[in-house]
């Protein structure tokens, strides 16, 4: 159906653009029709009601255009994205179009404390560009790698809230988009191909960081040029004014930071669980920041951990001062209480979206630096690394800013910079001759009532203003006839009646001009103001990182001091070696159970066995935590501990289906595998948790060993893998690095149903697993569990195991069935006790007979006969009886099994 009017206006403009939904000015109000107007009405909760347009009926929502925002932020932190059309006067009237559109990575607006980046992501000539920009703070970061799974990690550990992909990047060319959807809860946009073009990028970059910045940053790549220019693009293409928000471009290295894949990040929960919630998470463990932008700097910290041990141990040296003075560290956390978001008023400052309010907080949040200067300053702090990162910024020339917006803006302004009341007296003259005129304006009128009563005798009468009747003299009724000849009658009300004079006139004509001029002025000296700020951009970011450093590094020493963390010895190259480590997360809901860890160069590969549920994925796990932690600057849970600093943190730790995308659990663990063995170097630290427990026992085995081997040999990185297959543990007899530990139980003795896990770690493999007891922890039906433990006796006894019908002690309707294996078939074969082709004995002489009358006896002086089998069977057999188990390495067994295994399966 075709709309005319102003509906048809709408859906005009609405197909001019590719935003989610359109918000059409229409006069005082933003309006939403059709099924925009439904949308936003299910979405926001607003009134839904009809809008007639020749002949026809539309829905139809609206907003007032001084309250759109909010609306626009909860729409586009939603992940929608938002044309504005405004309204403007023309010589026949008026007309409308789209001057912005607003997205998630272009909203200002936002009060969620975590940055907001814009990504984007190109494949040029074989390397991928990455580009990130968050324009609420101003920050720009470009890297470039030939990895896509290196992307993929850095777009998990910047966890951007919309992804611009590049031309070959989206979905049909490869599949990184198909994994950034998978993997971030990012909107993604398909920006215009051109935006993409290195020539024109680079244009892009030169004329918003001039000539001379691709130079000085080292951005000389055509993916990453082709990135960061894709985003200059896009935010001047959306039109939402904050281009200019964006002022220092930087490159980085990710080998700069300890890599962590996207797997890594979410095994080891590190910004939030495995269920999405940030409570339980590390950050939201150790977070005990008193501003947003200092849970950002931490956020940073523990989601890229540095390489660089200076870096570390100036961090380490600045949280065990913050650790030891506990009256400077609360003093300064005092301080620090007081400082508004500053990187993200700079961004507002310089989008000229700023308002009075907004500049009050940058003048209160420049007072906070000279406050805790002299908070570090003047205590133990004064001797450790804090004082250099205060003096960071230009604090001669913040404080000049400050006392010039000090002079300069009034204690309470009001949130419109339109309508005056913003600036103090003596900022301006030309302002102040205003006020002066202005107030004496004001004077004569408030006088009027009290000098007309007195000269009329009128005892009822008021002045008073409204937008109707401007200024007007109100009579009550009864007195109406006393009122003097020059009063002309403007309104009859019920009690009373309004009049105007030609003095009344003038002198509200005078008020109204000198509003205006007073509007007029102050918004030009605010706009002014405003820009002056804008230009002390950097130095506000630059403070703005200074105030966030501090925070979280107040953060980490509050939380270490509270939890009795220790301060690491971070070496280059070295063993991980921690007494009593705990778990940073679990320490804080449970009583825990510390454990020791020694990697060293003779020892840097444990194998850790033992039950299910008995603690080996958190001795792990908080290993891998512990020197995350060390290498982000923190001190950790442990009495001591010796952190030798590692490239990058790898972990296997259970899997979970992707049926949507094709994979199953198996195929994700081999994924996440072959990652590790691609990707882990020497000075590494691989977490394996399980491998091959997804496949067939030998299948498993094999790749476990395989794994071990080739972890151990070709990588030679510090590794722990957790692992149910007792034969692993063989391993450590003939591989000089690997060792083996354990959690203990006690009652470990085989009969011993009655165990308890001790959560400690002990030298030496585990003897045996504990399945069947953790089944029955987990409330297993008695029946089973008791089953369980029948068929597990048999089968360490290597007796025949039963299995039985639906009812027991044999007869016609079922009983009990015999399994056995047919070694020719591969498979299970059954028969029911007391079939009269076949029998089972069990004893001295006993003897199994199948279908076709062979027989294999055993006992003293037995003979044996063998089941009819083929001859590859019958080679397989012989083979075996002439392999001694006790001396054949387990390698060389195994290899053999695979060998058999291949051969029986072959069809014949």
């Amino acid at each position: 159906m075709t709309a005319d009017g102003i509906v048809g206006e709408f859906l005009a403009l609405k197909s001019e653009t590719d935003a989610d939904l359109l918000a059409m000015q229409c006069g005082d109000f933003y309006e939403f029709f059709a099924e925009d107007a439904e949308f936003v009405g299910d979405e926001l909760d607003l009134k839904v009601s009809e809008k007639s347009s020749h002949g026809s009926t539309y829905p139809m929502a609206g907003v007032p255009v001084d309250d759109l925002t909010p609306y626009l932020k909860a729409l586009v932190e939603r992940g929608y994205r938002v044309a504005v059309a405004d309204q403007y006067e023309t010589a026949d009237g008026h007309a409308r179009e789209i001057t912005r559109v607003v997205t998630p990575g272009t909203l200002l607006e936002t009060t969620d404390p975590a940055a907001q980046f814009l990504a984007a992501v190109v494949a040029v000539d074989g390397r991928y560009g990455l580009a990130l920009a968050d324009v609420t703070t101003g920050k720009f970061l470009v890297t470039t790698t030939d990895s896509a799974a290196e992307v993929i990690a850095e777009l998990h550990r910047f966890d951007p809230v919309e992804v611009l992909p590049g031309p070959t990047v989206r979905e049909g060319a490869n599949d990184v988009l198909a994994r950034v959807r998978d993997r971030t809860d990012a909107s993604v946009t398909d920006h215009d191909e051109a935006a993409f073009a290195p020539g024109r990028a680079e244009r892009a970059l030169r004329e918003q960081f001039g000539d001379a910045a691709l130079d000085s940053v080292a951005l000389d790549e055509r993916a990453g040029i082709a990135a960061a220019g894709a985003i200059l693009a896009y935010v001047e293409e959306t039109g939402t004014g904050v281009l200019e928000a964006l002022t220092r471009l930087q490159t980085y290295d990710s080998g700069d930071h300890l890599d962590l894949d996207a797997t890594t990040q979410r095994n080891l929960e590190l910004t939030e669980t495995m269920h999405g919630d940030r409570d339980g998470s590390l950050l939201g463990t150790v977070d005990h920041t008193v501003t947003s932008a200092g849970r950002r700097r931490l956020r940073e910290w523990l989601t890229r951990p540095r390489r660089d041990r200076t870096v570390i141990d100036r961090r380490l040296d600045s949280v065990g001062a913050l650790a030891a003075a506990a009256l400077a560290r609360d003093r300064v956390r005092e301080v620090l209480g007081d400082a508004y978001d500053l990187e993200r008023l700079a961004a507002r400052a310089t989008s000229g979206s700023a308002d009075a309010t907004d500049l009050l907080a940058v003048r209160e949040t420049l007072g906070v630096l000279p406050a805790l200067a002299e908070a570090v300053s003047d205590s133990r702090l004064a001797d450790s690394p804090l004082p250099g990162i205060v003096d960071r910024p230009d604090r001669e020339t913040a404080a000049a800013l400050r006392a010039e917006l000090d002079a300069a803006l009034a204690a309470d302004p009001p949130k419109t910079v339109t309508e005056g009341g913003l600036f103090r007296r003596g900022y301006d003259d030309e302002l102040d001759d205003l006020l002066d005129r202005y107030e004496e304006a004001r004077e004569w009128l408030d006088g009027l009532a009290a000098r007309e009563k007195e000269r009329t005798g009128i005892t009822h009468l008021q002045v008073d203003r409204n937008k109707t009747d401007g200024y007007y003299v109100q009579v009550g009724k009864s007195e109406t006839d006393a009122v003097p000849e020059e009063y002309r009658e403007i309104k009859t009300l019920k009690n009373s009646r309004r009049y105007t004079t030609d003095e009344l006139e003038e002198r509200e004509r005078e008020v109204l001009r000198l509003e205006e001029a007073r509007g007029e002025l102050e918004y030009d000296l605010f706009r002014e103001l405003r820009g002056r700020v804008a230009e002390r951009a950097e130095l506000l970011q630059t403070v703005g990182r200074t105030l966030a450093t501090v925070d979280a590094l107040a953060s980490l020493a509050t939380h270490a001091t509270s939890q009795d963390w220790c301060r690491p010895a971070v070496v280059e190259p070295g063993p991980l070696v921690v007494e009593a480590g705990r778990h940073p997360v679990v320490e804080t809901t449970t009583d825990f159970v510390p454990n020791d860890v020694d990697l060293r160069a003779d020892r840097g590969f444990l194998l850790v066995t033992g039950p299910n549920m008995s603690g080996k994925s958190t001795y792990m796990r908080q290993a891998a935590l512990i020197v995350l932690l060390a290498q982000a600057g923190s001190f950790v849970p442990a009495r001591s501990a010796t952190v030798g600093v590692v490239d990058g943190i790898y972990t296997r730790v259970g899997a979970l289906d992707e049926l949507a995308g094709g994979r199953s659990t198996f195929m994700v663990e081999m994924q996440e595998l072959s990652n590790i063995l691609h990707s882990a170097t020497e000075e590494s630290l691989v977490v394996l948790d399980e491998v091959g427990r997804g496949t067939a026992t030998y299948d498993g085995i094999s790749i476990a060993w395989a794994t071990t081997e080739y972890i151990h040999n070709e990588i030679g990185c510090k590794c722990l893998f957790a692992t149910h297959y007792h034969e692993l543990t063989a391993l450590a007899d003939h591989l000089p690095r690997v060792e083996n530990v354990h959690v203990a139980v006690a009652g470990e003795d085989a009969d011993d149903e009655d165990i308890t896990f001790l959560r400690t770690i002990e030298e030496g493999p585990t003897d045996r697993s504990y399945g069947v007891h953790v089944a029955d922890l987990a409330g297993v039906p008695s029946p089973v569990v008791d089953r369980s433990r029948d068929v597990l006796d048999r089968l360490r006894e290597e007796r025949a195991i039963e299995a039985r019908g639906a009812e027991t002690g044999g007869g016609d309707d079922g009983g009990t069935t015999q399994a056995v294996f047919d070694l020719d078939a591969g498979t299970m074969r059954t028969r029911t006790a007391g079939d009269a082709d076949a029998s089972t004995e069990s004893g001295d002489g006993a003897s199994t007979e199948s279908g076709d009358g062979a027989s294999t006896e055993s006992g003293d002086g037995a003979s044996t006969e063998r089941l009819d089998v083929s001859p590859d069977a019958e080679a397989v057999l012989d083979e075996l009886e002439d392999v001694d188990v006790e001396s054949t390495p387990p390698i060389e067994l195994l290899s053999k099994v695979q060998s058999w295994q291949r051969r029986l399966d072959e069809p014949e």
